[in-house]
């Protein structure tokens, strides 16, 4: 995390906008694992490890919310794609996974096999555990479900190659987490013109890849929503990560296609080297690009083939490599 300092009700939504993960969910666990969200002297041994997951890189309020996050997005994104089976837990015991729960549910399920084992874990899934935490706060959770998330036609709107015409750009990393590792691989990166390598000042511009406002722009991070009611947790989003702070494009400003975001950085997250970092949301959930709604950049359309960072960019004839560096076959421009 930048060296910072936020309220908990900023780290909160921090990480509520970082992973996609809803903050009611996390303020419940929060309350479910150490009474943080009630107790006005939480116990010492929380203080630190509020989620109870003890890890030195991984201490205080952000940490643990966005460790926890990570896990809630990978039961969520792997159970979409049907690739859980088990729950291994921490006493190295193994559960057969419940096929008829949702996604949502797997995510939770994900994060408490690292927490509970036994009758720890059987407490925690069930209605007297996170779910009556949950509904002690703000009532029954289904309420507020919305389905489907992701309707059966959804296309993508046009989008074009997020940098300005004429400049060769180094595709860099091909599909791989939106946020974090749990995610779905919702993004792309390109790196800008130049020899440097590393992190250093880039004069070269993010261009928007589609119309549309400009809803979020702190920390590294600039989010633009497409469908024009300026809430990016609806309809398709674009998260324009590692943008300077240096004549960022400001909240509430109106884009079209190819309007300046900002300048590529090492600015938000991890990063080794400037660089643009560039990932799709619908309704809040990150959409793979590589998988059966590609992502499409001026007729670029996006393939994977299961590494994370490895992949093409495809048209027509003309295919485009991923590499972290700069070399004639990731070279690509407008």
């Amino acid at each position: 995390m930048d060296e910072v300092s936020l309220s908990g009700i900023e780290i909160v939504e921090r990480v509520s906008l970082e992973y996609s993960v809803n903050p009611r969910l996390l303020l419940a666990l929060l309350e479910y694992q150490s009474g943080w969200v009630t107790k006005k002297n939480p116990e010492e041994a929380s203080r630190l490890h509020p989620m109870g997951y003890y890890d030195a890189w991984r201490e205080g309020l952000y940490g643990q919310l966005a460790w926890a996050s990570n896990l809630l997005n990978e039961g969520y994104y792997l159970w979409k794609i049907n690739a859980i089976t088990a729950w291994p837990l921490i006493d190295g015991s193994v559960l057969q996974v419940e096929p008829t729960i949702n996604p949502g549910t797997a995510g939770v399920l994900n994060l408490m096999r690292y927490l509970k084992s036994g009758p720890e874990w059987e407490r925690a899934i069930s209605e007297e555990g996170i779910f009556a935490t949950f509904f002690r706060f703000f009532g029954y959770p289904f309420s507020f479900a919305y389905e489907p998330m992701i309707p059966q036609d959804l296309t993508q709107p046009n989008m074009q190659l997020p940098f300005e015409t004429g400049l060769v750009w180094a595709f860099t990393g091909g599909p791989h987490g939106g946020w974090d590792t749990g995610s779905a691989w919702a993004a792309i990166d390109f790196a800008p013109p130049g020899e440097a390598m590393g992190c250093y000042p880039s004069e070269a511009w993010v261009a928007a890849s589609a119309p549309g406002e400009i809803v979020y722009a702190d920390h590294g991070m600039v989010i633009q929503d497409l469908d024009g009611d300026g809430r990016w947790q609806t309809g398709w989003s674009i998260l324009y990560g590692h943008i300077a702070t240096w004549e960022r494009v400001e909240v509430g400003e109106v884009l079209d296609a190819g309007d300046r975001i900002g300048h590529p950085s090492c600015e938000g997250g991890f990063s080794t080297g400037t660089h643009l970092h560039l990932a799709r949301r619908y309704n809040g959930e990150w959409i793979a690009v590589d998988a059966d709604l590609p992502l499409i950049l001026d007729g670029w359309i996006s393939v994977g083939y299961g590494v994370e960072y490895d992949g093409y960019l495809v048209k027509g004839d003309s295919t485009v490599e991923a590499w972290n560096g700069r070399s004639p076959l990731n070279a690509i421009q407008r």
